[in-house]
């Protein structure tokens, strides 16, 4: 995990994260350039969805302290501010009704079920939406650089989390170990 000292948007970006908010739900996130972000979500209502190449609004708003947001083809909208030098994140998930009724359509990789995402969003009901403020721990940073296809690039499972904490499921170039 590494112990660098969080500025700049450049510091930001290309950063993985794994964290977990307090209401118990695990989610990896993957700073991937300036534009998109890459994530995993290991515990919660939506546990084993993953995503690459999500288009995001990434900001530093001052020292230290970034705010992502972005809209899901599902209809879901995610606000997170990451306050990575204190170990801590405050997320708001907007998810639509359907998602909230019917999550397990969204539990797959996203990217190869985008028609679906959108048909759901038309035949099911988006209002009113669940609303999911949370404050997180952060509990692993790792410097993966930017543009690393190997960060987020298999479907999470129950010890992926633990395995890139203890050092295990990455190699020093940060490239996945087995693929």
């Amino acid at each position: 995990m590494t112990e660098k000292k969080f500025k700049t948007l450049d510091d930001f970006l290309g950063t993985h994260f794994i964290y977990t908010y307090d209401n118990g739900w695990e989610y990896e996130w993957y700073a991937k350039n300036d534009h998109t972000v890459d994530y995993r979500i290991h515990g919660g209502m939506v546990a084993g969805r993953w995503v690459t190449d999500q288009k995001a609004d990434i900001v530093c708003l001052t020292e230290g302290i970034y705010k992502i947001s972005w809209t899901e083809p599902t209809g879901t909208d995610v606000a997170l501010d990451f306050m990575p030098n204190e170990k801590k994140i405050h997320g708001t998930i907007f998810f639509p009704k359907w998602v909230e009724e019917h999550p397990e359509i969204t539990v797959t990789y996203q990217n190869e079920h985008i028609d679906l995402m959108e048909e759901s969003r038309v035949k099911y009901a988006t209002y009113p939406k669940l609303v999911v403020p949370e404050f997180a721990q952060i509990t692993y940073i790792g410097d993966a650089g930017q543009n690393n296809e190997d960060v987020i690039s298999e479907a999470p499972y129950a010890s992926l989390p633990d395995e890139i904490r203890a050092g295990s499921y990455f190699d020093e170039n940060y490239h996945r170990r087995n693929k």
